[in-house]
C-alpha cells in the first residue's frame, strides 16, 4: 500500500541524504585542504640563522668598547659591494632570490617577479625596486668601528658576506631611515624582530672584530637580556 511504503521511503531517503551530506562535506573538506595546500605561501627565505641569544651575550661581552671613530675618509666605494657571485648574478640579486618567495630572474639575473616580506616592518612587496638589501652592520658604522684600517679585499668580503647574517632584503624606506645608525640609535619598527636583529648585529661585529661604543653596547644588552 502506498501509505505503508511512505515511511520506509522516507527513512531510506533520509539515510541516503545523510550519507550524501557526509560524503559532500568530506569532499568539500578535502578540496579546501587541497586548495589551502596549493595556495599556502612558500616558507619565507631568510639570511643565515644568527647565533642564539646566550651566545650573542657571550660575544657581546668579548667586544672591545671604544668611542666611535671618525667618518673622515669614508666612502662606500672603499667597500666594493654587489660583487659578482657567478655568471651575471651579483650579491644583490643573490640576496633578492634567497630572501624572496617565487622569485623569477631574467637572463641578466635581475628579479622580475616574486614577493618579499620585510622583517623590519612586516610589509610585503611585489617589486624588487621596493626592496633594499641592508647591510646589518652598515658600511659607515663598520668604518667607524675599525674597518678603516682594513684592506680593500677585507672590506669587499664584509660588504658581500653571504655566510653570516649581514645582508637582508627589507623595505627600502625603512632601510633608508636606518641609514648608518647602530642599535643605540635605531632598531626595526617591528619590535618582535629586535631579538633576532641584535643577535645578527653582535654576531657580525664579533666575527669581524669590530668595536662597540658604550651606548650601543647598553642597547644591545637590554634587548638580548629580554630574549
Amino acid at each position: 500500500m502506498p501509505g505503508s511504503n511512505a515511511p520506509r521511503q522516507h527513512r531510506t531517503s533520509r539515510t541516503g541524504g545523510i550519507g550524501r551530506r557526509v560524503a559532500a562535506l568530506a569532499a568539500t573538506a578535502a578540496l579546501a585542504l587541497t586548495g589551502l595546500l596549493a595556495t599556502a605561501p612558500a616558507a619565507q627565505a631568510a639570511p643565515p640563522t644568527p647565533v642564539s641569544a646566550s651566545v650573542a651575550r657571550g660575544y657581546l661581552a668579548q667586544l672591545t668598547v671604544r668611542a666611535e671613530g671618525s667618518s673622515s675618509g669614508y666612502s662606500r666605494d672603499l667597500f666594493p659591494h654587489w660583487s659578482s657571485q657567478g655568471g651575471t648574478c651579483n650579491t644583490r640579486e643573490v640576496v633578492l632570490k634567497r630572501d624572496g618567495v617565487n622569485v623569477v630572474q631574467n637572463a641578466s639575473c635581475a628579479a622580475v617577479s616574486g614577493s618579499w616580506f620585510s622583517e623590519y616592518d612586516g610589509a610585503t612587496w611585489y617589486a624588487a625596486s621596493d626592496v633594499d638589501i641592508d647591510h646589518m652592520v652598515p658600511l659607515a658604522e663598520a668604518w667607524r668601528s675599525g674597518a678603516n684600517s682594513w684592506t680593500t679585499p677585507q672590506r669587499q668580503a664584509f660588504a658581500n658576506d653571504l655566510a653570516r647574517p649581514q645582508l637582508i632584503a627589507v623595505t627600502d624606506n625603512v632601510n633608508q631611515a636606518k641609514g648608518d645608525k647602530d642599535p643605540g640609535e635605531w632598531l626595526p619598527p617591528l619590535s618582535s624582530y629586535h631579538c633576532v636583529y641584535t643577535r645578527m648585529w653582535v654576531q657580525v661585529k664579533h666575527h669581524y672584530g669590530l668595536t662597540v661604543d658604550s651606548a650601543e653596547k647598553s642597547a644591545l644588552q637590554s634587548v638580548l637580556n629580554g630574549c
